[in-house]
């Protein structure tokens, strides 16, 4: 709360001006209150604050008081090393100013006070203090995923938390802190899976050749009674070509599109009955040449112990996109698989070779169950934007989320 010079004061140079003409020089630089050097307030205000080396505690509220009768308090900023401002209060009179938020733990502090005596003299004060530590049994960190690199536009960011967090409360301060920014900028939301867990993704994909940094401000700020946030390691991760990949089960054909453009159409076989490939939106998780796939991973009645080749996964529970030569004869005409897309070798080489981590793959038409938005690899864009925004502790119940002013953004249409 910052106050302006008493009224009196500056009315008096008012009426000065009108009635002295050139001698309003009087209120000049020389002879304005408000022009003198701020004198040294320190015998003019109490704080409660630690002395010398000693730490505060981060859970006790900061109080800074007018002392004695000839002044009060005009203004104050308290901010720690990262630039974090503290809220407080300050009341009208100018006799006392305390925090009104926690103090983060292991933080270094300045707190700078402003004050005015009874001829309106400015006087200024600056206090610096640390705040102690959270002990390592109540410290919340958290681990950004996915690790730096170059990834396809369908990449969602992760948060994992290494305890849980519950409450409307704790849940949004520990949002507030998670910052993620893209150039060029689109509309995002952070999104609950769990008490220890977030996802974070576009209303639509990401742009196309992107920069995404993500990094938080949790360092040392209080959660809960029991938890106090730690450092938490950035993330920079760029965008390539938008890369989506449409599988019609009922045609048994694959369509791939590069920004928007389709660059490759080939026939393939999914899911036959009782293995009907997922329908929805997947994301690839990761590229291997050869794997062992077997009967016993998935639960199967009828036997199979095969090694495929150029294989994409794009669940955790093994669907992947691969070739699949003992299937050339169905592929375009029927679904003889136990769930993956199966192709010719020569096209799973291509689809291996131009597909990265984050692409996307969509299956349409199949008699399979939908895609889990969540705990089989990234089903995240099969949840609607409505609902998405629901599951953030800072925009749930808002129409369309968060909406920042002035932003320019790029939200490319999904194939």
């Amino acid at each position: 709360m910052r106050h302006s010079p008493r009224i009196r004061t500056v009315l008096s140079c008012t009426m000065l001006v009108v009635a002295l003409g050139a001698g309003a020089t009087a209120c000049g630089s020389d002879g304005h209150p408000l022009s003198a050097k701020p004198y040294d307030a320190a015998s003019q205000i109490a704080f409660n604050g630690p002395a010398g080396s000693q730490k505060a505690d981060p859970d006790k509220p900061l109080e800074i008081t007018a002392e004695g009768d000839d002044g009060r308090i005009t203004d104050v900023t308290a901010t720690d090393a990262m630039g974090r401002y503290v809220a407080g209060e300050l009341t009208a009179d100018g006799s006392r100013w305390h925090s009104t938020a926690p103090l983060a733990a292991g933080a270094q502090y300045t707190v700078r006070v402003s004050t005015e005596d009874d001829e309106g003299s400015p006087g200024r004060k600056v206090l610096s203090f640390g705040t102690d530590t959270a002990a390592k049994k109540k410290q919340l960190k958290v681990t950004f995923g996915p690790e730096a690199g170059k990834y396809g536009v369908g990449q969602p960011v992760t948060a994992k938390l290494s305890a849980k967090v519950k409450g409307e409360q704790a849940r949004a301060v520990v949002e507030r802190a998670l910052k993620v920014r893209s150039q060029p900028a689109t509309e995002g939301a952070w999104h609950w899976v769990d008490s220890r867990t977030l996802h974070y993704r576009p209303k639509d994909y990401w742009p196309t050749h992107a920069t995404v940094d993500v990094h938080s401000n949790l360092d040392g700020i209080k959660v809960t009674e029991k938890l106090w946030g730690t450092d938490t390691k950035p993330l920079r991760f760029t965008t390539g070509d938008k890369i989506v990949a449409v599988t019609d089960a009922g045609s048994h054909w694959m369509t791939v599109y590069r920004n928007g453009e389709e660059i490759n159409s080939m026939p393939v076989t999914t899911g036959k009955p009782g293995y009907s490939t997922r329908n929805g939106i997947k994301v690839v998780l990761g590229k291997e040449y050869a794997v062992r796939m077997t009967s016993a991973s998935i639960g199967a009645s009828d036997f199979y112990d095969k090694m495929v080749y150029y294989a994409t996964r794009v669940t955790d529970s093994g669907e992947y996109v691969h070739a699949a030569p003992w299937s050339v004869g169905s592929q375009g005409y029927a679904n003889t698989s136990h769930g993956c897309t199966g192709m010719s070798t020569g096209n799973a080489a291509w689809f291996y070779e131009t597909v990265r981590q984050g692409d996307i793959v969509k299956v349409v038409n199949s008699y399979g169950a939908d895609m889990d938005p969540f705990g089989n690899g990234f089903g995240d864009w099969n949840v609607s934007w409505k609902k998405w925004v629901e599951g953030s502790a800072l925009l749930g119940g808002t129409k369309e989320g968060h909406k920042p002013a002035d932003v320019a953004r790029l939200r490319p249409q999904s194939v």
